[in-house]
């Protein structure tokens, strides 16, 4: 699985100004909607749901909140780069300003978590995401992470 399989360039957003974490997640809720046609609030419940099993922050300034929703057919993602890193109660503590967005089928099983698997690949390369936090056009960013997600530069 590629990023290029989960997220267009409609779906980067450069510079998201959030200033807590629910704040943040219905921010990309509306974002998701706008792409998938879904209602905001349903996907927001999901990832709500999920970070209340724990957080899905992954480190250095990472989370990859996620959520699974009955309705949906296929597999999207949102990408946000946050104009001020904030608070996301992340496993090392450190605030967040990196955040993929996965919203998958309730059904996806093993896709569900290869594209976890996909994204958390990309944002653990150091060099990937000193490129991304340093990117301001949306079009070159989109390019930067989906070209980083080719299965040869994992």
């Amino acid at each position: 699985m590629r990023l290029t399989d989960l997220l267009t360039p409609q779906a980067v957003i450069t510079s998201l100004k959030a200033t807590s974490k629910k704040q943040l997640l219905l921010e990309l809720s509306e974002k998701a909607a706008e792409i998938s046609g879904l209602q905001s609030r349903e996907i927001f419940d999901a990832l709500l749901q999920r970070e209340r099993l724990g957080s899905t922050g992954i480190g250095d300034g990472v989370a990859i909140p996620h959520g699974k929703l009955s309705n949906l057919k296929n597999i999207f993602g949102v990408f946000a780069r946050l104009e001020k890193p904030i608070d996301f109660d992340s496993l090392d503590d450190a605030p967040v300003d990196l955040v993929f967005t996965l919203i998958t089928p309730e059904a996806a099983g093993a896709d569900h978590l290869k594209a976890l698997a996909c994204a958390a690949r990309m944002l653990r390369d150091p060099a990937t995401v000193a490129t991304i936090r340093a990117t301001r056009d949306p079009g070159v960013l989109y390019s930067l992470i989906t070209q980083r997600s080719q299965p040869h530069a994992a």
